[in-house]
């Protein structure tokens, strides 16, 4: 039988329309306008070529009518050069019927060392639009097993991203020089206010862990940090991110040896918070060097990096891609059970016991149910629970909780409910998401805690959204409170919640109208550290009592009921 890999054997007026149709399809956008094509025309290189006729650079060359194929072997690469390094968001695959049943996107500082951003055993061929997210100068396609008899052979391979590092505002062609590299210290704190805030703490690319300088024999002035970049590097800028105990004076002091020290940034007006500064140094030994506290406390700080070129660099884990533009369904409960049935349990798992915050409630599975008419009915019963304790005693009131954690968790998106809140004083309903840490033992808010809905029964006329972090929590939260248009009542019907959470923060609706937005670079800048580009869980529960809502009384009239519609998560 002829194979369908050679054109040549196909009629004329096929390969016409063939042309014409992936003709077509290149004429798609990227999945953000801002990404632009970086691989076309670009160097390209192969394990091996089919023959002369499917050259490496028929991948990158944009002619939808040519292509590369390898030889019939496992494993094959294409790697494509793209001059400096980039920010990797998407990656387009135009297979010809010799297609990748198992293979991996990988990228590379240098075409040696490779860091895999996309993995896959069940590859379907034809044209194969891939969300990504990953930094390098090199990009690949590495084939681990053919779909066919044949080898690998792609019509168009195209790398889509942002020139410059993993970091949108880093300018040029800079690393991140100081991820993972040893640091030193002239002191630091290890007690219950900063557990084992050593100098790595300020170079594991993680905002919710510190370097903090020792309180023992009191906080002092100079005090400093330092890291190994491992070689000699070209240091052309260093994101400070403070706790609130900063430095109002300091320098950046650049060393080849660790103990002759050059200033290359020295200031006497430090503002805390964020700060990048661009600076022009070499040495192999980098620090920061604090003469005058801002605060009573020490010197403290959630990231030190350093930026350059040079050095010996650790490859930090991919950042997060972003959703695709527009995204697409990934998960969701209609809640289309029966009446009386229990929520699934391959979705959601039941949350039982007492709440937090001085609530009065306690948590029950047989509380949660479907309703028979596409709802989860979330309801709340006057009823004491034996042997359990809420402030004043037993708690008297139960409720239900459930959570998504263990069974889904996802990065980035919009996520979104369409709920029908209760009234009545000491109700507190609500829809939310915990970092996905918590339950490997990060203890709040350290894990990240993004709250969708809140609303108080006492006032169903205002909902709240919020953010909270290990420098902004609990009612100093970074959040707004919104109303309905007119300021209808929000008991009175069903409304769609809203979070649409990227690598820029977080955008808030309420019924499609955007009633808060949540800007990662301000909240940086003003606030702290943002700790939300990890994977989180829903949760959905309906609290009684506690700090904020304060307690029912007899007008509240129980039982009471949240009703939820269906949640949906879009990436």
């Amino acid at each position: 039988m002829p194979s369908p890999r050679h054109p040549a054997r196909t009629p004329a007026p096929l390969i016409a329309l063939a042309v014409a149709l992936v003709a077509s399809c290149l004429a798609v956008l990227p999945a953000s306008a801002a990404d632009a094509l970086l691989s076309q025309g670009r160097p390209v290189t192969a394990s091996s070529s089919e023959g002369v006729a499917f050259p490496a650079s028929a991948a990158v060359d944009g002619d939808p009518g040519t292509r590369w194929s390898s030889a019939f072997t496992d494993p094959q690469w294409l790697r494509v050069d793209l001059g400096a390094t980039a920010t990797i968001t998407q990656v387009t695959l135009r297979w010809e019927a010799a297609h990748g049943r198992a293979f991996q996107i990988q990228t590379s500082p240098d075409g040696t060392t490779w860091t895999t951003i996309h993995s896959t055993t069940t590859g379907t061929g034809g044209d194969q639009t891939l969300a990504v997210g990953g930094s390098g100068r090199y990009v690949r396609m590495y084939g681990t097993q053919r779909a066919t008899a044949y080898g690998y052979s792609l019509w168009e391979f195209q790398v889509y991203g942002t020139t410059g590092s993993t970091d949108p505002g880093n300018p040029g062609d800079l690393r991140l020089l100081s991820y993972g590299r040893p640091g030193a210290a002239s002191t630091s704190q290890h007690d219950g206010n900063c557990w084992e805030c050593t100098p790595a703490r300020a170079f594991d690319r993680d905002p919710a862990s510190r370097w903090a300088t020792s309180p023992t024999g009191g906080w002092v002035d100079p005090a400093w940090i330092s890291v190994d970049l491992g070689a000699t590097a070209r240091i052309r800028r260093v994101v400070l991110q403070w706790d609130p105990a900063h430095a109002r004076a300091f320098q950046i002091q650049v060393s080849p040896d660790n103990a002759t020290w050059t200033p290359i940034y020295s200031t006497t007006t430090g503002t805390g918070f964020k700060q990048t500064l661009t600076v022009d140094g070499t040495g192999r030994y980098v620090r920061m060097y604090g003469t005058q506290r801002a605060t009573a406390y020490g010197y403290s700080l959630w990231e030190f990096q350093v930026w350059g070129t040079g050095g010996a660099p650790i490859t930090p884990p991919p950042l997060p891609a972003d959703p695709a533009n527009p995204p697409a369904l990934v998960w969701s409960d209609e809640f289309n059970g029966a009446a009386g049935t229990r929520p699934d349990a391959a979705k959601w798992t039941q949350d039982p016991g007492t709440g937090p915050n001085n609530e009065l409630e306690y948590y029950k599975p047989e509380n949660t149910a479907m309703d028979g008419n596409g709802n989860l009915v979330i309801t709340a019963r006057e009823e004491t629970t034996a042997g359990s304790s809420c402030p004043g005693g037993p708690c008297r009131y139960t409720s239900g909780r459930i959570n998504t954690g263990g069974k889904f968790t996802f990065t980035y998106g919009r996520v979104e409910a369409r709920v029908k809140v209760p009234k009545g004083n000491g109700l507190w309903p609500a829809f939310w998401m915990m970092g996905a840490d918590f339950l490997t033992g990060r203890p709040w808010p350290y894990n990240g805690e993004i709250d969708i809905l809140e609303v108080l029964g006492k006032d169903v006329k205002t909902a709240y959204s919020t953010v909270h972090a290990p420098a902004y929590n609990g009612g100093g939260g970074v959040g707004a409170s919104y109303t309905l248009p007119n300021g209808a009542d929000l008991s009175d019907d069903f409304h769609v919640w809203a979070a649409n959470w990227d690598s820029k923060g977080i955008v808030y609706t309420l019924d499609g109208r955007t009633v808060l937005t949540i800007s990662k670079e301000q909240v940086e800048a003003t606030r702290g550290p943002w700790v939300f580009d990890h994977p989180f869980y829903i949760i959905l529960n309906l609290a009684v009592g506690g700090d904020w809502p304060g307690p029912p009384d007899a007008s509240t009239g129980f039982p009471k009921q949240m009703l939820v519609d269906y949640v949906r998560v879009y990436r």
